[in-house]
């Protein structure tokens, strides 16, 4: 199977590149600008600009079988775009389709979007399904929910199977952002005031994301539907950092301080929605994965925070706030 995956020079994107490699496909790695990754070295690379309705991608999908689709315009706390929703749709909702209807004139036979936990929601006490109504809230949401609906009704008027994955935090080796500050606060021994939150988070570790993408490709079970995918093992804030010390063979210091205080908190300086998302539940229910492909998670929670930390002890650098 030769693969055309865009965004490959990310954090999910390298670790699928290094699977398919695995496995024998072939990948051809589509790039914004040239790239100097050694993974993306040991495989045929193109460079096709920009990603937007306008992208030519004629060259990049010739001879290829299927698509993974990773490139998008990021999710970000402070966007810093006139308008984020016309940013935001013009990457991840004009440019998704514009790519599919090119890769289904191609005759590509597969295309694997990656979406987001967030097209359901920003949280709350039930696991989402793939039954909910899609509720995006944010530009980044918003633009992720509407390619989607493109692409289920290109795969209805087309031979080309799309099949849609929605992660929640994706963690592994290389994370950055609040997981990436939350670990080194972690290591550092930092007292943490998080010790009252009893909420219910769903994650997802790399390689677990990486296994149920391979398997989405080639199961028949996946065409043209869309997944939630996470570890199956959700859990509060409190556990996932002592989880965390347990990894890296460390204590963890938790402050029982009431949720009211760090909701004022919050408000005081801004950061409601931040606090928001920190003390509120979001699960995954991913069992429609495990029935339509028989897919299940490799690797469990623990294993994969041990693989996340082992690469990270040798780092020192400055710590982020969490929120």
């Amino acid at each position: 199977m030769k693969i055309l995956v865009t965004g490959a020079s990310g954090f999910i994107g390298q670790a699928f590149i290094a699977a398919a490699l695995e496995k024998g496909w072939g990948v051809r790695c589509a790039l914004r600008s040239p790239s100097f990754s050694p993974m993306i070295a040991s495989c045929e690379s193109i460079v096709v600009g920009e990603m937007d309705a306008a992208t030519d991608w004629r060259e990049a999908l010739q001879g290829c079988e299927a698509v993974v689709h990773l490139a998008a315009r990021v999710h970000v706390m402070k966007d810093e775009a006139a308008d984020p929703l016309a940013a935001f749709r013009a990457v991840n909702a004009l440019g998704t389709i514009h790519l599919a209807q090119q890769a289904a004139k191609a005759g590509v036979k597969r295309f694997l979007f990656m979406s987001t936990i967030k097209v359901n929601g920003e949280g709350r006490v039930a696991p989402y399904t793939e039954a909910d109504a899609p509720a995006p809230e944010d530009p980044y949401a918003v633009s992720k929910a509407e390619a989607e609906a493109a692409l289920m009704a290109l795969a209805e008027a087309t031979p080309m199977a799309v099949t849609i994955l929605r992660p929640p935090l994706v963690y592994g080796a290389g994370v950055r952002a609040n997981f990436h500050s939350l670990m080194l606060a972690v290591r550092r021994g930092l007292p943490l005031p998080l010790g009252s939150i009893q909420n219910k988070r769903s994650l997802v570790y790399r390689g677990n994301l990486i296994s149920a993408m391979t398997t989405c490709l080639t199961s028949e079970g996946a065409k043209n539907k869309i997944f939630l995918v996470s570890d199956g093992q959700d859990v509060s804030t409190p556990h996932l950092i002592r989880a965390l010390a347990k990894a890296m063979e460390r204590s963890a210091f938790l402050l029982p301080i009431p949720l009211l205080f760090l909701r004022w908190g919050g408000f005081l300086f801004g950061k409601e929605k931040q606090v928001s998302r920190l003390l509120g539940s979001l699960c995954a229910d991913s069992t429609a994965l495990h029935n339509a492909t028989g897919w299940t998670p490799p690797y469990t929670l623990e294993q994969g925070l041990i693989e996340t930390v082992r690469p990270f002890e040798g780092e020192n650098e400055f710590i982020r706030p969490l929120f």
